[in-house]
C-alpha cells in the first residue's frame, strides 16, 4: 500500500498536466489562479475588517463591490492597464469579503467550527472540480453553460415567488440547487477560460473574477447549509432535554 501510495506524486501529476495542456495555457492558468488566490486573500482581509469592528459592513460595501465589477467590465484589458484593473479586482475582493462578514459573524456566534468546515469543503470542491475540468477532454463541459444559466433563471423565479409564500421547503431547494449550480460553474468556467485563451484572450484578471464568484458562492451556501444543520441539532437537543 505504501508503495502504491508512493507511486502517486505531484511530479507525475505535473507531467500528466503538461501532456494535456500546452505551455502557453499552463502559464495563463498560473496567472489566473495567482490572481484568484490574491482576490481570496483580499476577501479574507475584508471579512476581518468587519469581524474586528474596524468598519461594519452594510449596503455601502455591496454598492462599492458592484461599482468595481462594473469598472472591470467597462475597462477591458488592453495590455497597459494591468495595475488599474488589478487594483479594482483587489478592491472587489475586499468589499465582497467585507459584505460576507455579516454572515460570518452570525455563523461564528452559532459555532466557529462551521467556518473552518465550510472553508475546507469549498477548497475541496473547487480543487476536485478544477482538476476534473483540466484533465477532461477539451470542451467536454461547455454544454453545461445553457443548463446552468437556465437553472439560475429558475432559482431567481423561485426566490422571487418565495418572497410572497415564504416556504422553507422552497428556500432549502433553492439553497442546495444553488450549491450544485455553482459547483457546475467551476467546471464550465474553467474550460471556458481555456477556450477563451485558445481564441486569443489573455485577460487573466477577468478570468480569475469568474472563478472568484464561483468560490464565494460555494462558500456562502456551505456556510448557510451547515449553520441550518447546527440550528436544527440545537432544537432537537432542547426538545430532548
Amino acid at each position: 500500500m505504501a508503495t502504491s501510495f508512493g507511486n502517486f506524486s505531484f511530479e507525475r501529476l505535473s507531467q500528466q498536466m503538461g501532456a494535456k495542456l500546452d505551455t502557453r495555457t499552463r502559464q495563463h492558468l498560473s496567472k489566473v489562479y495567482g490572481c484568484l488566490a490574491a482576490t481570496c486573500s483580499a476577501a479574507t482581509v475584508g471579512s476581518f475588517i468587519h469581524l474586528s469592528g474596524i468598519w461594519e459592513a452594510g449596503m455601502l460595501s455591496g454598492l462599492i463591490a458592484l461599482g468595481l465589477v462594473l469598472g472591470l467590465v467597462f475597462t477591458p484589458d488592453n495590455g497597459k492597464n494591468f495595475v488599474q484593473r488589478f487594483s479594482m479586482l483587489m478592491g472587489l475582493g475586499a468589499f465582497t469579503g467585507h459584505s460576507l462578514g455579516l454572515l460570518l459573524a452570525q455563523v461564528i456566534y452559532l459555532n466557529p467550527a462551521i467556518v473552518v468546515t465550510a472553508l475546507v469543503g469549498t477548497t475541496t470542491i473547487f480543487a476536485c472540480l478544477t482538476a476534473a475540468a483540466l484533465f477532461a477532454k477539451r470542451g467536454k463541459y461547455l454544454y453545461l453553460g445553457g443548463i446552468l444559466m437556465s437553472a439560475l433563471s429558475a432559482m431567481a423565479l423561485m426566490n422571487l415567488g418565495n418572497l410572497f409564500f415564504r416556504s422553507y421547503f422552497v428556500q432549502d431547494i433553492s439553497l442546495y440547487l444553488g450549491l450544485f449550480v455553482m459547483a457546475g460553474f467551476v467546471l464550465f468556467d474553467t474550460q471556458m477560460i481555456m477556450e477563451k485563451h485558445q481564441m486569443g484572450s489573455n485577460d487573466y484578471i477577468g478570468h480569475s473574477l469568474d472563478l472568484f464568484y464561483d468560490v464565494i458562492n460555494i462558500f456562502r451556501r456551505l456556510l448557510i447549509i451547515l449553520a441550518q444543520k447546527e440550528e436544527n441539532n440545537d432544537r432537537r437537543k432542547r426538545k430532548n432535554n
